[in-house]
């Protein structure tokens, strides 16, 4: 059996209630907030793993990475209840990546700049719940790259 991609872990994580929150945002059903949460997802793994090419920024993301593979992995359900709300290194690092991501997003798919910002800002704590969980999962693991996987679902 394949390893749940990425945007998948996201998802599970994000649970039903904050789906239905994510699709009342949009003013859609949950199948237009899943798309949503997959492209931004997308968007945003793509910025993390840019960030962590260039040299500006490369070790402030491998700083974020060791931390979320040291850290012992959440309770379920406490990203979605605010308990991730400090988030370390990695929320820090992915609330600077939030902003482009969200404005890539709605270039792409047409919808409100704010609108989408506001379902991203959501997203951030659930991403590093994931993250967290990815990387306990992983021990031993080679950083950023086995952390979000290779995209495929």
């Amino acid at each position: 059996m394949s390893e749940p991609s990425f945007q998948d872990d996201v998802l599970t994580e994000l649970g039903d209630d904050r789906l239905q929150e994510i699709a009342g945002l949009l003013g859609t059903d949950a199948t237009g907030a899943q798309e949503l949460v997959d492209s931004s997802v997308t968007e945003l793994s793509g910025e993390l793993r840019q960030a962590a090419a260039e040299p500006a920024s490369a070790d402030e993301v491998r700083a974020a990475v060791d931390e979320v593979a040291s850290a012992e992995p959440p309770l379920q359900g406490v990203a979605t209840l605010g308990g991730l709300a400090a988030g370390g290194l990695m929320a820090g690092v992915l609330a600077k990546l939030a902003r482009p991501a969200a404005s890539a997003v709605a270039k792409r798919t047409g919808l409100p700049p704010a609108t989408v910002d506001r379902a991203v800002d959501i997203l951030v704590p659930v991403i590093v719940a994931a993250l967290t969980k990815r990387a306990a999962a992983k021990k031993g693991g080679d950083g950023l790259g086995d952390l979000l996987g290779g995209g495929k679902k």
